[in-house]
């Protein structure tokens, strides 16, 4: 697997569910990392392939190397993808893994709010465009993390989070309302390196597209 301007192709992914999910789908590709990024603290890290190699970074950031071109290809929920806005990079491949819930959320057996809603959430782009597409006037609060308290404590009358098993919903009083949408983690493409790293590309990617459909059959 060689570009074709020398130069290696680099994939942006993130440490945690995605990276744990990710790597043996990479594995099956033929591509293997030199070293555990769980026992170091590099950034970089070069794999079996010359041609290849893996940046570690924040989730929120996968977007944002890829847009511009630090990273050919990186892997990120559709979440991080509908909060950063869609358009500035392809969007090839649905690699189904780290299956989740974006939901709205509030106490349990409360009330609909009277009059504006106050939402807290950290996907504050995304909740805007929902609350106005379902004509609801709401106050959008940016939360990094907690969500679950903000309720209880009066800061918000309902959350927009991921949910998963749903345990920490309930264990902190709240209940599922409204699904947003079913997130999946997906491989998203740098424009430029699409085109000039096409052949590249194009191999890596149909590679990770038969290692996932094999991975959901099995």
């Amino acid at each position: 697997m060689t570009s074709s301007d020398n130069q290696p192709l680099v994939i942006a992914l993130t440490k945690g569910r995605i990276l744990e999910e990710t790597m043996p789908l990479l594995s099956d590709a033929g591509i293997h990392l030199l070293e555990d990024p769980g026992k170091s603290r590099k950034l970089i890290f070069d794999t079996n392939l010359p041609a290849v190699r893996i940046m570690i970074v924040r989730g929120s950031d996968v977007p944002t190397y890829v847009e511009f071109g630090s990273a050919d290809l990186g892997v990120v929920g559709k979440d991080l993808l509908m909060e950063y806005g869609e358009g500035a990079f392809y969007e090839p491949l649905d690699l189904g893994i780290s299956r989740c819930r974006l939901m709205t959320a509030a106490p349990v057996g409360a009330p609909a709010p009277q009059g504006r809603v106050r939402v807290a959430s950290k996907f504050v782009n995304i909740a805007r465009r929902y609350f106005a597409e379902q004509g609801l006037q709401t106050d959008i609060i940016k939360l990094n993390g907690a969500l679950e308290l903000a309720p209880s404590m009066g800061l918000a009358d309902w959350i927009v989070d991921i949910v998963d098993s749903g345990n920490t919903l309930k264990a902190n009083g709240l209940e599922p309302l409204e699904l947003i949408a079913d997130i999946s983690s997906r491989v998203i493409v740098n424009k430029a390196s699409m085109k000039m790293k096409h052949a590249s590309v194009s191999v890596l990617l149909d590679k990770l597209k038969v290692a996932a459909s094999k991975r959901v059959q099995a």
